[in-house]
This record gives structure tokens, C-alpha cells and sequence, in this order.
């Protein structure tokens, strides 16, 4: 699984980070031994990956001890929409991508995003112009 944005690695701990049912923030050693259950995979490698992925600003992190603990700067929804962004603004003509993105998303997908689309104009008209709803975008479309 590669999420784009990420390499191989990286890709693969993002999830593990996204993916824990707790909001506690992990170890390179938690992540390590996940992983080790499935591959071969020294400590080390995980741990610079987790403190690049820190660097880059994708991983936040604080010391415990002799050890970081970390969390993810985004969720993984924020960094899908980031993602969707960046493709919009450098695919050409926007509307011209977003009719395509539309025909490829479906029908059903594509009712819930105009439903989504009209609850946040209607929580902005009821808020005035500088409103924000940040749960707005948080609606599931899949």
C-alpha cells in the first residue's frame, strides 16, 4: 500500500499511526513491532523513518524518557484532501478536473458530495462570510 506523498516505508507507518484505535501517541518501538510481525525490519530503519516523517512535518513528536513518542500532524482525511488539492491546483482547468473527478466517483458518491457541499453554504450564509465549519468537510463521501 503506497499513500501517495509518502515513500514505500513511510507509507506504511503513516498507516500503522492512523490506523491505532488509540489517540495515544506510538513509539518507534510500538510501530517496530507491528511491523516485525510481518517483515524483516531493523529498529533502526523504523526509527529514522518515523523521525524523517517527523522532519518533513508529517509526525509530530515529544521526548519520554530516552525515546520520542509520536502522532500524526494530520488526519489521514486531512492529508486525503490535502492530496485532493494539490491535484486540482496543478491538473489543468479546475472545473475541467472536477467534471472528471465526478464521472469517476459515481452517482452515489457524488450526491452525498453535493449534499455536503450544500450543508456547509447553508452553515456559512447562517454564520456570515468569515464563518468556518471545519465538520463540515469531515462528512464521509465513501
Amino acid at each position: 500500500m503506497r499513500i501517495r506523498g509518502f515513500g514505500e516505508l513511510e507509507a506504511v507507518i503513516m498507516d500503522r499511526v492512523w490506523s491505532r484505535r488509540s489517540q495515544t501517541p506510538v513509539t518507534v518501538r510500538d510501530i517496530c513491532e507491528e511491523l516485525c510481525a510481518e517483515r524483516q525490519i531493523a529498529y533502526t530503519t523504523v526509527m529514522s523513518t518515523m523521525d524523517n516523517l517527523h522532519t518533513k512535518g508529517w509526525l509530530a513528536r515529544i521526548r519520554d524518557g530516552k525515546a520520542y513518542r509520536y502522532w500524526p500532524t494530520l488526519t489521514r482525511e486531512q492529508h486525503s484532501a490535502r492530496l485532493m488539492c494539490e491535484a486540482l491546483d496543478g491538473g489543468g482547468q479546475a472545473e475541467v478536473v472536477l467534471g472528471y473527478f465526478l464521472e469517476q466517483i459515481g452517482p452515489d458518491r457524488s450526491a452525498r458530495l453535493r449534499t455536503v457541499l450544500s450543508r456547509r453554504g447553508r452553515s456559512k450564509q447562517s454564520k456570515g462570510p468569515r464563518a468556518s465549519d471545519d465538520t463540515a468537510g469531515a462528512e464521509s463521501l465513501g
